[in-house]
C-alpha cells in the first residue's frame, strides 16, 4: 500500500518563549531593544563598509526575531506551512554560515598571533575569498540538509509548535512519521555544524595558547589575548548555547528549557556581533572616527 507524504496541516500556531502573561510585555520590550541594537549595530556597519570597504556580518536576527516579538503580543501566534519552512530554511543557513564564520576567525586569529610574518600572503584576498565560498557554502549544506529531513515528514494533525519559531526538534516532535533515521540525520547534520567548527576552533586556539605562552613581555601577552577576547565571548556563547540545544537527547533536557538557551545563539549573539566585534576592531574605530570627522566637517 502506497504511503501518503501530504500534511493535512496548513499553517502553525508557536508557543511562544513563554505563556505567563504577566512576563509577555517585559519581554517584548526587552528583546525589541535586542532587536533594535541588532539592527542599527549592522546597518550602521554595512553603511561603513559601503564608505570605507569593510568587513560584513550575517544578519540572522532578523528571520526569526519578528515572529518572536508579534508572538509576546498577539492572543495567537500563527504562522502558515510555508512561512514555517521559508523561515526554518533561512535560519539553518545562517546558522551554519555564522558557525563556520567563527570558525575562519578562529584561524585567522591563529595566522596573525603565530605567523605574523607571512599573514598578508597566507589571508590574501583570494583566500578570504575561498573561505567566505566555504562559509556560505556550508550555510546552503546545513539548510539543504535539513529541510531534506524535514520534507519526508508528515503532519496529521497537532500543529502547536512549542518553540517560538520554527525549529527542527519541535517539528519532528509534531511530525507523525518522524523515525529514528530522522533524529540520526539531524544528529549528524549538527555535528558537522557545530562540531567540526568547534574542532577548528579548539585546535587553532590550542596553537594560540602555546604561542602566547612563549611570548616574554607581558605588553605582548596581553595584546595577544585582547585581539582574541571578544571572540573567545561569542564562540563560548553562540557553540555553548547551540550544543546546550541539540546535542543532548529531549529526555535529559526538557524542550522548554532547550528553546531558553537557543535565546542566546538567535538574539543575544547576533546584537554582540558589531558591538563585541566592531567597536574593538582597530580599522573599524579608525573608519568610524574618519567618517563622523567628515559629516561634522561638512
Amino acid at each position: 500500500m502506497a504511503v501518503d507524504n501530504t500534511s493535512s496541516v496548513i499553517e502553525f500556531i508557536l508557543t511562544g518563549l513563554t505563556d505567563q502573561a504577566q512576563l509577555k510585555i517585559p519581554l517584548f520590550f526587552l528583546f525589541l531593544s535586542f532587536y533594535v541594537v541588532t539592527v542599527v549595530g549592522n546597518l550602521g556597519l554595512i553603511t561603513l563598509i559601503g564608505l570605507n570597504s569593510h568587513l560584513h556580518i550575517p544578519i540572522y536576527s532578523t528571520t526569526l526575531t519578528p515572529e518572536m516579538l508579534t508572538g509576546f503580543v498577539s492572543e495567537k501566534n500563527i504562522i502558515s506551512y510555508a512561512g514555517c519552512m521559508t523561515q526554518f530554511f533561512f535560519f539553518c543557513f545562517f546558522v551554519f554560515s555564522e558557525s563556520y564564520i567563527l570558525s575562519a576567525m578562529a584561524y585567522d586569529r591563529y595566522v596573525a598571533i603565530c605567523k605574523p610574518l607571512v599573514y598578508t600572503v597566507t589571508m590574501s584576498p583570494q583566500v578570504c575569498l575561498l573561505l567566505l565560498l566555504g562559509v556560505y557554502g556550508m550555510g546552503v549544506f546545513g539548510a539543504v540538509a535539513h529541510m531534506g529531513n524535514i520534507m519526508f515528514m508528515t503532519f496529521c494533525g497537532d500543529n502547536l509548535v512549542n518553540h517560538y519559531m520554527c525549529d527542527i526538534i519541535p517539528l519532528l516532535e509534531l511530525s507523525c512519521n518522524s523515525s529514528y533515521i530522522n533524529l540520526l540525520v539531524v544528529f549528524i547534520v549538527v555535528t558537522i555544524g557545530i562540531g567540526v567548527p568547534i574542532v577548528t576552533i579548539f585546535i587553532s586556539y590550542g596553537f594560540i595558547l602555546s604561542n602566547i605562552l612563549h611570548i616574554s613581555s607581558t605588553e605582548g601577552r596581553s595584546k595577544a589575548f585582547s585581539t582574541c577576547s571578544s571572540h573567545i565571548i561569542v564562540v563560548s556563547l553562540f557553540f555553548g548555547s547551540g550544543a546546550f540545544m541539540y546535542l543532548k537527547p529531549p529526555s535529559i533536557l526538557p524542550l522548554d528549557q532547550g528553546k531558553v538557551s537557543s535565546v542566546f545563539y538567535t538574539a543575544v549573539v547576533p546584537m554582540l556581533n558589531p558591538l563585541i566585534y566592531s567597536l574593538r576592531n582597530k580599522d573599524v574605530k579608525v573608519a568610524l572616527k574618519k567618517t563622523l570627522s567628515i559629516k561634522i566637517f561638512s
